[in-house]
């Protein structure tokens, strides 16, 4: 009881993340969904739980050996038999219903998204590329004798994106295999040589957050990071002017 109270306590104070099963707090509409399909997979998992515990906890209590009498026995009983097999298939089935709703949204490729990023993937940076507005960003590698936070950006490579508008990532690679992976976006995707791969995200939250490469590949892994800043429309807009005017100054 003890424990329960503390850990249902700590929940309280972690901005609900003892409600979301420990996930972080989604900035876009498809994490959103992610965590529905994560907290229904645990409940459904601590049904079953509470049930076969239930069980057994009635079994000890109340089927206690008692002498030498062998207790009665239920095998070859047809209707537990179809109960004991059917719920099972029942429970799969519904899960992966859900599961194969969510996976048909989550890769579900808009006609015409608002925005347009180019992800490129290589040891051991970032390039994004807007094609609409014909600006490319790339950056350094991760110090790691220096922090890395919002003050100290390091020169990380930034991916700026509007919020409440519909962004789509075209993910390459010019080498091996990335993965692209922003925390706060509950999702992930390979970037692959030779195999382009998509996604769209509608983002509803400004702040800036830290993407990582999740895929093993190299030895300068784990300083292949990229900032991203989710901000209003208006400054999205600034950003892109800012950077093309950057870049008209330099190839002049």
């Amino acid at each position: 009881m003890l424990v329960a109270v503390v850990i249902g306590l700590t929940g309280c104070t972690t901005n609900n993340t003892f409600t979301r099963f420990g996930f972080p707090d989604p900035v876009t509409k498809e994490g959103n969904t992610v965590v529905t399909l994560w907290q229904g997979s645990w409940i459904a998992g601590m049904a079953v739980g509470v049930l076969v515990w239930g069980l057994i906890l009635w079994a000890v209590v109340f089927h206690r050996k008692r002498g030498d009498r062998l207790p009665p026995q239920v095998r070859y009983n047809m209707p537990i038999e179809i109960m004991c097999t059917t719920v099972p298939f029942v429970l799969i089935a519904i899960l992966f219903y859900y599961t194969a709703k969510d996976e048909n949204y989550l890769d579900k490729l808009p006609k015409n998204p608002a925005v347009t990023v180019n992800v490129t993937g290589f040891q051991w940076s970032w390039a994004f590329n807007y094609p609409k507005y014909n600006v490319t960003t790339t950056g350094n590698m991760a110090n790691p004798d220096q922090p890395i936070n919002p003050q100290n950006k390091q020169n990380l490579p930034v991916l700026e994106i509007p919020v409440n508008e519909t962004v789509q990532f075209n993910l390459a690679s010019t080498d091996v295999v990335h993965a692209f992976w922003v925390p706060e976006f509950l999702f992930k995707r390979d970037v692959i040589p030779d195999h382009p791969n998509h996604f769209t995200i509608t983002a509803t939250k400004t702040g800036t957050f830290l993407g990582h490469c999740s895929e093993l590949c190299g030895v300068y892994h784990s300083r292949m990071l990229f900032w991203l800043k989710i901000v209003p429309q208006q400054q999205f807009q600034q950003y892109i002017a800012q950077q093309q005017a950057q870049h008209s100054g330099s190839t002049q």
